[in-house]
């Protein structure tokens, strides 16, 4: 379907996802190269890496508060504020000097601008949208910010193709990704409407009957969170893999969950979430020893690229987690509760998340990266363990 025909023609549609576009064209630039400048550049240690992330998962646990700040403004006005912080952050990336403490504040202040845009572009995308497109125009959107992001690993791949494994070359793209958020910001500023928020994302809902949500988010934070953050470090740290290498392995692990993400949703409508939910461990606990001792069993360049395509296959099993979100549908009584519920899921999330990206950092320094891997693995089984105790209630039909 075309935009227009997902859109109100009424709407600044047009000038919103081109503002998507541009900042995940940014995003897509600076996560190609921050593994690598944090390592090559900045000299981050293990540990130090679980610092830089625990600030930059902060920011999704101050966000309930941030919002309920910001109650009285519109939803345009929310994701301006946040595309003016994100320049901030990034333009601190490309000037302020190569220390740690500069470096993680400007991580931390990219990711506060992140965070405060991330609701309000699925609110725009809902209120913009013709009636009964609301999930085709979340889709259009996620589409646009994917594309985006592909074209920034893209980019990053071709001047390294080109230039070489020059370090040089780091300030120079985390410039380039400013230009782009500045972009951004300026289109955003076209947003001239009022949207009300949706006051569901800035508050906390708990419920007694979603108990064992809430800790399957606990489970999932934090074994998902060992894998995004010191998945690509291990390649970056242990076996020197670069800028381009990093870019190219983003860029087919978002094409393969790309790919792979409408065939887990009827996965998951045929088989059932708690079947979804408990299986995925099997190839979890695979994937998790391949990358912890993949290095004793294999030459290191065969290790290596073992270790790539595990993680790829954790980009993809990591899809299961939507089996949550149709859990909490089944429990809940209506829309708004399930909304309330899921964003309360991501609280949690991030709690969780904090916590083992800075104590991650200390067991692979400390314990190694074995012992580390093995960690996601126990942490996914305890997962699967605890979504078998799930009674899969009857679906009844909610107005």
């Amino acid at each position: 379907m075309k935009a227009s025909e997902i859109f109100r023609a009424d709407s600044k549609y047009r000038a919103f996802l081109a503002s998507i576009f541009a900042f995940a064209l940014a995003y897509g630039l600076y996560k190609g190269v921050i593994d690598n400048y944090l390592a090559e550049i900045v000299g981050m240690s293990e540990f130090d890496k679980g610092v830089s992330e625990f600030f930059r998962e902060m920011p999704g646990l101050m966000l309930v508060f941030l919002l309920a700040l910001l109650y009285e403004f519109s939803a345009e006005k929310i994701y301006k504020l946040g595309s003016v912080i994100m320049l901030l952050g990034m333009g601190m990336q490309a000037l302020v000097p190569a220390t740690r403490v500069l470096v993680t504040l400007a991580i931390f202040t990219f990711s506060l601008g992140e965070h405060i845009q991330l609701g309000m572009k699925s609110t725009l995308s809902l209120v913009y949208a013709k009636p009964g497109h609301g999930g085709v125009a979340l889709g259009c959107q996620s589409a646009v910010f994917q594309f985006g992001t592909l074209a920034g690993f893209g980019a990053v791949v071709a001047v390294f193709w080109l230039l070489g494994r020059d370090t040089s070359l780091f300030r120079p793209i985390f410039g380039v990704s400013t230009l782009m958020v500045f972009l951004g910001m300026l289109i955003s500023w076209q947003l001239t409407s009022n949207t009300a928020t949706d006051a569901t994302k800035r508050r906390f809902y708990f419920n007694r009957k979603y108990t064992k949500y809430y800790m399957l988010e606990v489970f999932y934070g934090a074994r998902k969170q060992i894998f995004f953050t010191f998945g690509p470090y291990v390649l970056v740290l242990f076996y020197g893999a670069s800028a381009m290498a990093i870019s190219v392995l983003f860029a087919v692990a978002a094409i393969c969950s790309f790919v792979a993400s409408p065939v887990v949703g009827r996965i998951i409508d045929r088989l059932g979430y708690k079947v979804v939910m408990v299986a995925d461990t099997l190839i979890l606990v695979l994937v998790c020893f391949c990358y912890g001792f993949a290095h004793h069993l294999f030459p290191k360049e065969v290790a290596f690229y073992i270790c790539c395509v595990n993680y790829v296959l954790d980009a993809v099993i990591s899809l299961a987690a939507m089996a949550s979100n149709v859990y909490v549908q089944d429990l809940s009584e209506s829309v708004e509760e399930t909304r309330a519920t899921i964003s309360t899921g991501v609280s949690v999330n991030h709690l969780i998340t904090i916590l083992i990206a800075l104590f991650g950092g200390w067991i692979w320094h400390k314990l190694g990266i074995e012992t580390l891997f093995m960690l996601s693995a126990v942490l996914g089984l305890c997962n699967s363990a605890y979504a078998a105790t799930i009674r899969s209630p009857k679906r009844a039909a909610k107005g």
